[in-house]
């Protein structure tokens, strides 16, 4: 029976999983960044083609066919090594911790920076490229416009109660590819978080805008005004939530369980 590492030895996978990441080059990042963006739209345009096409049978049905739907594209990013906003947080702040004594801020806010700025015009240039007259079928723009207007008419703190969900999820993924043996056990955290990122709907800042950004392509009545304070309070929620309640967590607890050993 293979035994599950411990605490410890994910946070030394992360260690070195985090000086990979914020060792890249400016042009690796930015690659890494754009094709991260442009994978996920995979995940939204299937979420939206399997609701529009159960949605007639079942509307409750439809929203966890989509979720099962929507699950491949973390799949896509997890097995490509691609850098996600929010996926990056763990890992590089083990490195930070690691090493107490260097200056890790500016790096750590140069590969989030770049990651959310990339992630968003990959994901925005693919996005217009399905939003081409013919390219996805009124059914299912119809149903990506209306999910879009559902995202943005939610209140503040329901949006930024869910962007804190969502921020733990991503996050949690990040923690436990680190202690995943085999690309089927990433699979399978990919997929899981996934579905259940999509099936809350959980936000995340680059999932949900890009869902947006398509009900705006498909003629939902949304400015961009709206977008932007939309971004503000699901960036906020994230960084609490993948930030401040994972990552954070979890260094603690590696730190509790290093002065329990000595």
């Amino acid at each position: 029976m293979t035994v599950a590492p411990s605490p410890a030895e994910i946070f030394d996978r992360a260690v070195e999983e985090g000086e990979r990441r914020l060792d890249q080059s400016a042009l690796e990042l930015v690659a890494t960044s754009f094709i991260a963006g442009f994978t996920v739209v995979f995940g939204i345009v299937a979420l939206g083609i399997v609701h529009a096409a159960v949605k007639p049978l079942s509307g409750a049905l439809a929203s966890v066919a989509g979720a099962l739907a929507f699950g491949p594209g973390l799949i896509f990013l997890v097995i490509g090594r691609t850098e996600l906003f929010n996926e990056n947080f763990f890992s590089p702040v083990a490195k930070a911790v690691n090493q107490p004594d260097s200056w890790m801020v500016v790096p750590l806010l140069r590969l989030w920076s770049v990651t959310f700025v990339v992630n968003l015009i990959g994901g925005v240039l693919m996005a217009l490229v399905f939003s081409v007259e013919g390219a996805l079928t009124p059914a299912t723009a119809a149903s990506l416009r209306t999910s879009a207007n559902e995202f943005v008419h939610r209140a503040p703190l329901a949006k930024f109660a869910d962007a804190i969900a969502g921020g733990i999820l991503v996050s949690l993924l990040s923690f436990l590819l680190e202690a995943a043996d085999s690309v089927r056990d990433r699979i399978t955290l990919a997929y899981i978080v996934g579905f259940l990122l999509a099936l809350g709907p959980f936000d995340h800042v680059i999932v949900t805008v890009l869902h947006v950004v398509f009900g705006m392509l498909f003629d939902a009545s949304i400015g961009v005004g709206t977008l932007a304070r939309m971004t503000v309070v699901i960036t906020a929620g994230n960084v609490v939530g993948g930030l401040g309640l994972v990552t954070l967590t979890h260094i603690v607890q590696v730190r509790g369980a290093r002065e329990s050993d000595s």
